[in-house]
């Protein structure tokens, strides 16, 4: 077999070690080939007087197949946390994931003037953050509707939902409205008013630290949560005893939304949502807000689809 071996004249500049280290295993590397007649600074030469034959074989026993095997999953753990990857598809739609958990922070800081840091980066909501926000909210609504607590979806989860049927992409919590009346209904409701919780699933109940409302979290170090508002009547009108100057969503509105509540797909199930869902989004946020995505702070970031 003739085989050709490459002498670079002129030196290039190697990767970092640790970058190559990290893509040995099964990694591939796809190259575009060129004709060697087109390749300059290069030297060939065509070695016709070597034979190549059956190597050792490797990790024969499964000490050695094991180290190999655990090493191969360090070092890809290690790739994917320096490339930001939190989620691969395989095929046969296998999900791999290497974000936040239960045991592990949010991958995202404190939110400033209603923007995650993670805007800035040209990003949306990591994958891991979505699905772990997913998991909360369908929690908190098995949770509501075994107790018989009347809730509907508020903001942008209202938003979200009649749009796609999901969190929106940038999002970063879950907004729910109850019946305060209800809380009685419920224990961990409740009690969270009275002090932190740690349910047997590891959620965490509490009352917010920014005024009279709950927050389920998902769970003590990762602290992706459900935003619980309690609502009642007065004259016709749902009010509350909290508001946030800086949303302008979150106003008070007709008890006539709620009369009946209706059903919506949102975050894979079926949840409660104000009836009449375009005028309620247009009382609450304005005009043609459903076809016109906005970021939290328009003042800020302007929406861009760049992001991703």
């Amino acid at each position: 077999m003739a085989c050709c071996t490459l002498n670079h004249i002129q030196g290039v500049k190697r990767p970092p070690t640790g970058v190559t280290q990290k893509f040995r295993g099964g990694c591939q590397l796809r190259c575009h080939s060129r004709h060697l007649t087109t390749v300059q600074n290069y030297e060939t030469k065509i070695a016709t007087n070597i034979t190549f034959t059956r190597g050792k074989q490797l990790f024969s026993d499964s000490h050695a197949k094991w180290k190999h095997d655990h090493f191969q999953k360090q070092r890809k753990e290690i790739l994917y946390q320096d490339f930001g990857i939190k989620k691969i598809i395989f095929p046969a739609s296998r999900v791999e994931w290497h974000g936040c958990s239960k045991n592990t922070a949010r991958c995202f800081g404190s939110v400033i003037n209603n923007m995650p840091d993670f805007l800035f980066e040209g990003r949306w909501t990591p994958p891991c953050c979505l699905e772990n926000l997913r998991k909360t909210a369908r929690y908190v609504f098995g949770i509501l509707e075994k107790c018989g607590v009347r809730y509907w979806l508020e903001g942008g989860s209202l938003l979200g939902a009649v749009r796609t049927g999901d969190i929106i992409p940038w999002d970063y919590d879950v907004d729910v409205g109850i019946y305060k009346e209800d809380i009685q209904k419920c224990e961990w409701l409740k009690n969270s008013l009275q002090q932190s919780i740690v349910d047997t699933q590891g959620f965490v109940w509490e009352k917010a630290h920014e005024g009279d409302f709950i927050r389920v979290q998902f769970s003590q170090t990762n602290h992706l949560h459900v935003d619980i508002f309690p609502f009642y009547p007065r004259n016709g009108t749902m009010t509350k005893d909290t508001w946030f100057a800086d949303h302008k969503q979150d106003t008070e509105f007709p008890e006539h939304f709620l009369k009946p509540l209706h059903l919506i797909k949102f975050v894979g199930m079926t949840v409660s949502a104000p009836n009449r869902f375009k005028e309620f989004l247009e009382f609450k946020f304005g005009k043609g807000v459903i076809e016109n995505p906005e970021y939290p702070n328009p003042k800020v970031m302007k929406f861009s689809r760049k992001h991703s």
